[in-house]
């Protein structure tokens, strides 16, 4: 702008500066906006400064009264009121000017429809207020009404369609339109910024299709629409950043905070930098109508009262709703796309609490969304309502820690399908109601440590406090105690088909369940390296631990004492994290008794996998213990079936225990054979025969036994021999066949075979096994 501003003499010098704001003035202050304008008369160039040639018109302390008509003048000139009161709405409209400011000025209006400005658009420290008998500015029409023209809009300041090469500045000017919009600015280009630092407007400040050049600052700024949008941005396209946060012009006791009463509205929107809120306060009534008629659905995707609404939002840097930010009414941006980082760390979001379906009372919605940084929630409160964070996809962390959501009986955070490069941190906080990760993926940690979650929502198929089922885990699942903070799921924890690259941690965890359901924890065919469950005190549920696997299996006595039992089938694991010594009978018993008294029944799987564990570790005495206690509880669990039949079960069960250890003890049956072949041979060998009182029909061995054929005069008997002959199943002395034995002799005979037939297949068995090598 050629040229500095010079001090404009008034026309009555004794005057004291004019208060534009203390109602109309003395008449000694007044201009005639014809006279100001007309031609030949002084006009323009009267109120020209006439030092120089620059092109400003500078009007001070004065009352305009009659219309200052400009419209679709072409006029090279900046024109500057200062200190000045408009009877009527200056009319810009179509005009093309060198600038336009008002500083300290009181108008009725502003009409500047498709302005023209080659510089600024300024409006500071100045109040724009349509009285409450003037429901409308004239040559504007409303929404209703069907005899006048629709789609012009009824606005205190009209820009609608001007272009401004410059910024707009609008610092500290109160606008007031209660029966319509305090601002219309649909498609308003600015080449600079719209500065609006502490603007109070009153009404609607409608900006759709909005395209600037720099930043749009409503730092400190207050709108009041509550009946509908406060801020409608609609499309607009920013090329700078969005700036509602606290100004912190001045002491620190005049620090003002940006609010909203009513919807800030940028679906569509585009900020080429960055989005702030910081410290502002967002408020819609959620007990009033609602808002847009549209809303009006049955749909339970839609958010009828919310307070910020920014659906398909494009943000290339942050997007900051944090540090003291309160909002009162759903923040809604559904499938935005963000750049950075989505800052929501120390903020509070409240909602009333829906009381039927559709409930409609969530607090956060992102469905869809993508974010390229972070999502930082730390110490984020929600008194009541759900954060549904849908198919988000999120390019680094989610990071959570000593945050507050509180909506019981319900879901109160749920994430299902959503992507996460980084770490999913929700540690040391509180949670009423379910949290629902299902499906998530997590490229790193998912770490909730210290985190309570109680009064989940109960449904007919679960009542689970954490839902983590198929979800896919890049490292480790931490559902640890933190200090003194334990772990808290008071509905149990559900990881049923969850894939875990590293480790599941549920160290000093504490587990609860509700009826009918009743499970602490279900990790059905959930895989990790490791698995670490040693819970603070035994799991007050069932646990389910069907097709699970796991490297490394490390446990405690309060997992095994669960208040349900444990559902151990084809639970497989490769080895435990605390290792039994090849001496240490103690242990392997208290373990042994631990499985039992968990399954609440036989199962033979639980006892194989156990086994298999202790010989791949090169305990194989370990493991035939573990086999062999498997056999007796095996044949006490058909005794019990076996009403009548169960005590012949119980005496067959105790022959093969004591006998050979179920096949798995050959050393007992080596025993039994020396004890049959020295019992054997003392009956054999102490006992007569009465066949040696008929000489002629039988051949006599020493007067002691007989012979079966009397040409086998040359053998010898010798009753250990015999024995032996009858206790070795497959080779033969020949004596078994060649002596004759009556009476209980042969009844000996016979069961001293059969025993042998036994005890020495029991032998080769466990040869075989000491023998063979496992792959």
């Amino acid at each position: 702008m050629p040229g500095g501003v010079r001090e404009h003499v008034p026309t009555d010098t004794t005057l004291p500066p004019l208060d534009p704001f203390d109602g109309v003035p003395d008449k000694r202050y007044e201009v005639k906006a014809a006279d100001l304008l007309k031609p030949g008369t002084g006009g323009i160039m009267r109120w020209r400064r006439q030092a120089t040639n620059a092109p400003i018109v500078q009007v001070e302390d004065a009352y305009i009264t009659g219309t200052l008509d400009l419209r679709a003048a072409d006029l090279n000139y900046l024109f500057r009121f200062e200190r000045c009161r408009f009877e009527h709405p200056p009319d810009v409209r179509e005009a093309t000017l060198l600038g336009l400011v008002f500083r300290k000025c009181w108008l009725p209006g502003l009409k500047a429809r498709n302005l023209r400005s080659r510089n600024d658009l300024r409006l500071i420290r100045s109040i724009v207020e349509v009285g409450p008998e003037e429901r409308e500015i004239e040559e504007t029409t409303v929404q209703r009404g069907d005899d006048r023209e629709r789609g012009v809009p009824n606005a205190a300041v009209n820009l609608t369609d001007a272009v401004i090469d410059g910024s707009v500045v609008l610092t500290r000017t109160t606008i007031s339109h209660r029966h319509g919009k305090a601002i219309q600015g649909d498609r308003l280009v600015i080449t600079g910024a719209l500065l609006a630092y502490r603007m109070v407007a009153n009404g609607e400040v409608r900006l759709p299709g909005m395209r600037t050049g720099g930043n749009v600052n409503f730092s400190g700024a207050t709108f009041d629409n509550p009946d509908g949008f406060a801020l409608n941005g609609n499309g607009l396209h920013i090329g700078g950043s969005l700036l509602c946060e606290v100004d912190n012009y001045g002491p620190a006791s005049e620090r003002k905070r940006f609010s909203a009463n009513g919807i800030v509205y940028l679906p569509s929107a585009t900020v080429d930098s960055d989005i702030v809120l910081r410290e502002a306060k967002l408020t819609v009534d959620q007990n009033g109508p609602v808002v847009v008629d549209a809303w009006k659905s049955n749909d339970p995707y839609l958010d009828p009262r919310p307070a910020l609404v920014a659906d398909r939002l494009k943000v290339d840097g942050n997007l900051e709703l944090s540090d003291g930010l309160q909002a009162f009414g759903t923040l809604r941006m559904v499938n935005a796309r963000i750049g950075g980082s989505l800052r929501l760390a120390g903020a509070e979001i409240k909602m009333v609490r829906g009381r039927q379906t559709p409930f409609y009372d969530r607090a956060l919605h992102l469905d869809g969304s993508t974010i390229g940084g972070d999502i930082e929630a730390t110490s984020l409160r929600v008194p009541a309502g759900q954060l549904r964070l849908a198919d988000v996809t999120v390019g680094g962390n989610f990071l959570a820690w000593n945050s507050m959501f509180l909506h019981p009986g319900r879901d109160a955070f749920s994430a299902r399908r959503t992507k996460i490069s980084g770490n999913l941190q929700l540690t040391d906080a509180t949670v009423q109601g379910t949290l629902r990760l299902q499906g998530v993926e997590v490229g790193g940690s998912l770490n909730l440590c210290g985190t309570k979650i109680t009064d989940p929502g109960r449904r007919t198929s679960s009542s689970f406090s954490l839902d983590v089922r198929t979800a896919r885990v890049g490292r480790d699942v931490v559902l640890t105690e933190d200090k003194d903070r334990p772990f808290l799921a008071e509905g149990g924890v559900n990881l049923d088909g969850a894939q875990i690259a590293r480790r599941l941690e549920l160290r000093g965890a504490r587990l609860g369940s509700f009826a009918p359901h009743g499970i602490a924890l279900d990790a059905s065919d959930v895989a990790a390296d490791e698995f670490l469950l040693t819970p603070a005190e035994p799991p007050d549920g069932r646990v389910i631990l069907r097709r699970a696997h796991c490297g490394t299996l490390g446990d405690n006595e309060h997992f095994w004492a669960s208040a349900e039992g444990i559902e151990l089938d084809d639970f497989r694991y490769d080895a435990l994290k605390v290792g039994i010594a090849l001496d240490d009978d103690r242990s392997l018993d208290h373990r042994i008794v631990l499985l039992r008294t968990a399954m609440r029944g036989y199962r033979p799987g639980p006892y194989d996998q156990l086994a298999a564990t202790l010989r791949a570790a090169g305990n194989e005495e370990h493991a035939s213990t573990v086999g062999l206690r498997k056999q007796q509880f095996r044949y006490e669990a058909l005794a019990k079936g076996f009403k009548i039949f169960g005590p012949g079960v119980r005496l067959w069960s105790w022959l093969q225990r004591s006998m050979v250890g179920y096949g798995y003890r050959p050393v007992r049956a080596l025993g039994w054979l020396l004890m049959l072949l020295v019992v054997g041979s003392l009956w054999f060998g102490l006992g007569t025969d009465d066949c040696v009182k008929h000489p002629g029909l039988y051949a006599v061995s020493d007067g002691e036994r007989c012979l079966v054929n009397q040409q086998d005069t040359g053998l010898q008997w010798n009753p250990v021999i015999y024995t032996a002959d009858l206790l070795v199943p497959i080779v033969d002395f020949g004596n078994k066949s060649r002596w004759y034995m009556h009476g209980a002799d042969n009844w000996v005979a016979a069961g001293i075979t059969a025993s042998g037939w036994i005890l020495a297949t029991t032998v080769a068995a466990g040869v075989s096994r000491m023998l063979r090598r496992e792959p």
